[in-house]
Protein backbone atom coordinates (compact mmCIF):
# COMPACT_ATOMS: atom_id res chain seq x y z
CA UNK A 1 0.00 0.00 0.00
CA UNK A 2 1.20 3.49 -0.82
CA UNK A 3 2.39 5.35 2.31
CA UNK A 4 0.06 8.28 1.59
CA UNK A 5 -2.95 5.98 1.49
CA UNK A 6 -1.67 4.25 4.62
CA UNK A 7 -1.46 7.63 6.40
CA UNK A 8 -5.01 8.50 5.33
CA UNK A 9 -6.33 5.10 6.44
CA UNK A 10 -4.46 5.51 9.74
CA UNK A 11 -5.93 8.97 10.26
CA UNK A 12 -9.43 7.62 9.60
CA UNK A 13 -8.76 4.68 11.92
CA UNK A 14 -7.54 7.01 14.67
CA UNK A 15 -10.69 9.11 14.25
CA UNK A 16 -12.79 5.95 14.51
CA UNK A 17 -10.96 4.90 17.68
CA UNK A 18 -11.71 8.28 19.27
CA UNK A 19 -15.34 7.94 18.12
CA UNK A 20 -15.52 4.53 19.82
CA UNK A 21 -14.04 5.96 23.03
CA UNK A 22 -16.50 8.86 22.89
CA UNK A 23 -19.41 6.48 22.42
CA UNK A 24 -18.31 4.48 25.46
CA UNK A 25 -17.81 7.62 27.54
CA UNK A 26 -21.30 8.85 26.67
CA UNK A 27 -22.73 5.45 27.44
CA UNK A 28 -21.04 5.59 30.83
CA UNK A 29 -22.57 8.99 31.60
CA UNK A 30 -25.98 7.86 30.35
CA UNK A 31 -26.25 4.53 32.13
CA UNK A 32 -23.69 4.22 34.94
CA UNK A 33 -22.66 7.64 36.30
CA UNK A 34 -24.82 9.32 38.92
CA UNK A 35 -25.44 12.25 36.54
CA UNK A 36 -27.44 9.99 34.19
CA UNK A 37 -27.22 12.38 31.24
CA UNK A 38 -29.80 11.19 28.69
CA UNK A 39 -28.25 10.18 25.35
CA UNK A 40 -30.22 12.89 23.56
CA UNK A 41 -29.07 15.64 25.95
CA UNK A 42 -25.29 15.57 25.51
CA UNK A 43 -23.66 18.86 24.63
CA UNK A 44 -21.85 18.48 21.28
CA UNK A 45 -18.81 20.39 22.57
CA UNK A 46 -18.40 18.16 25.64
CA UNK A 47 -19.03 21.00 28.08
CA UNK A 48 -21.42 18.84 30.12
CA UNK A 49 -18.82 16.16 30.87
CA UNK A 50 -15.90 17.57 32.80
CA UNK A 51 -12.21 16.75 32.56
CA UNK A 52 -11.38 13.76 30.40
CA UNK A 53 -14.83 13.75 28.78
CA UNK A 54 -14.43 17.31 27.54
CA UNK A 55 -10.88 16.63 26.34
CA UNK A 56 -11.97 13.46 24.53
CA UNK A 57 -14.84 15.29 22.83
CA UNK A 58 -12.52 18.09 21.69
CA UNK A 59 -9.82 15.65 20.50
CA UNK A 60 -12.47 13.80 18.47
CA UNK A 61 -13.81 17.02 16.96
CA UNK A 62 -10.27 18.13 16.07
CA UNK A 63 -9.83 14.91 14.08
CA UNK A 64 -13.15 15.35 12.32
CA UNK A 65 -12.18 18.91 11.35
CA UNK A 66 -8.88 17.91 9.69
CA UNK A 67 -9.76 14.54 8.15
CA UNK A 68 -11.87 15.87 5.22
CA UNK A 69 -9.11 18.25 4.10
CA UNK A 70 -6.51 15.49 4.20
CA UNK A 71 -8.82 13.07 2.40
CA UNK A 72 -9.70 15.63 -0.29
CA UNK A 73 -6.05 16.31 -1.04
CA UNK A 74 -5.22 12.60 -1.18
CA UNK A 75 -8.14 12.06 -3.58
CA UNK A 76 -7.02 14.93 -5.82
CA UNK A 77 -3.43 13.69 -5.78
CA UNK A 78 -4.58 10.17 -6.56
CA UNK A 79 -6.92 11.16 -9.40
CA UNK A 80 -4.30 13.44 -10.95
CA UNK A 81 -1.59 10.78 -10.56
CA UNK A 82 0.44 13.03 -8.23
CA UNK A 83 0.59 10.94 -5.06
CA UNK A 84 4.37 11.22 -5.21
CA UNK A 85 4.00 14.79 -3.92
CA UNK A 86 2.79 13.43 -0.58
CA UNK A 87 4.67 10.14 -0.46
CA UNK A 88 7.61 11.17 1.72
CA UNK A 89 5.73 13.29 4.26
CA UNK A 90 2.08 12.17 4.55
CA UNK A 91 2.92 9.82 7.40
CA UNK A 92 3.94 12.87 9.47
CA UNK A 93 0.35 14.10 9.29
CA UNK A 94 -0.73 10.85 10.94
CA UNK A 95 2.04 11.01 13.56
CA UNK A 96 1.24 14.66 14.35
CA UNK A 97 -2.49 13.88 14.63
CA UNK A 98 -1.95 10.97 17.01
CA UNK A 99 0.43 13.08 19.11
CA UNK A 100 -1.99 16.03 19.14
CA UNK A 101 -4.93 13.88 20.24
CA UNK A 102 -2.91 12.03 22.86
CA UNK A 103 -1.59 15.27 24.36
CA UNK A 104 -5.14 16.65 24.34
CA UNK A 105 -6.39 13.61 26.24
CA UNK A 106 -3.65 13.91 28.85
CA UNK A 107 -3.65 17.61 29.73
CA UNK A 108 -4.78 21.15 29.02
CA UNK A 109 -1.78 22.79 30.69
CA UNK A 110 -0.03 25.61 28.83
CA UNK A 111 2.83 23.32 27.81
CA UNK A 112 0.35 20.73 26.52
CA UNK A 113 -1.56 23.37 24.57
CA UNK A 114 1.67 24.61 22.99
CA UNK A 115 2.68 21.06 22.05
CA UNK A 116 -0.78 20.42 20.59
CA UNK A 117 -0.59 23.64 18.61
CA UNK A 118 2.80 22.60 17.24
CA UNK A 119 1.35 19.28 16.07
CA UNK A 120 -1.56 21.11 14.46
CA UNK A 121 0.78 23.53 12.66
CA UNK A 122 2.79 20.59 11.29
CA UNK A 123 -0.41 19.15 9.81
CA UNK A 124 -1.57 22.49 8.47
CA UNK A 125 1.77 23.34 6.84
CA UNK A 126 1.91 19.96 5.14
CA UNK A 127 -1.66 20.26 3.85
CA UNK A 128 -1.03 23.79 2.58
CA UNK A 129 2.14 22.58 0.89
CA UNK A 130 0.27 19.74 -0.82
CA UNK A 131 -2.45 22.13 -1.95
CA UNK A 132 0.11 24.44 -3.48
CA UNK A 133 2.02 21.63 -5.20
CA UNK A 134 -1.18 20.09 -6.59
CA UNK A 135 -2.68 23.34 -7.89
CA UNK A 136 0.37 25.21 -9.20
CA UNK A 137 1.00 22.88 -12.19
CA UNK A 138 -2.38 23.98 -13.55
CA UNK A 139 -1.05 27.51 -13.93
CA UNK A 140 2.26 26.57 -15.54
Amino acid sequence: MNSTLFALAGFAGWSLLLTFLLLNMRGYYAFIDSKKIPLNKFSPDGSDVEGFGTRLTRAHLNCIEMLPMFAALVIVASISDQLAIMEATAIYILYARIAQSTIHLISTSLVAVLLRATCWVVQLVLLLSYSYELVMPMFA
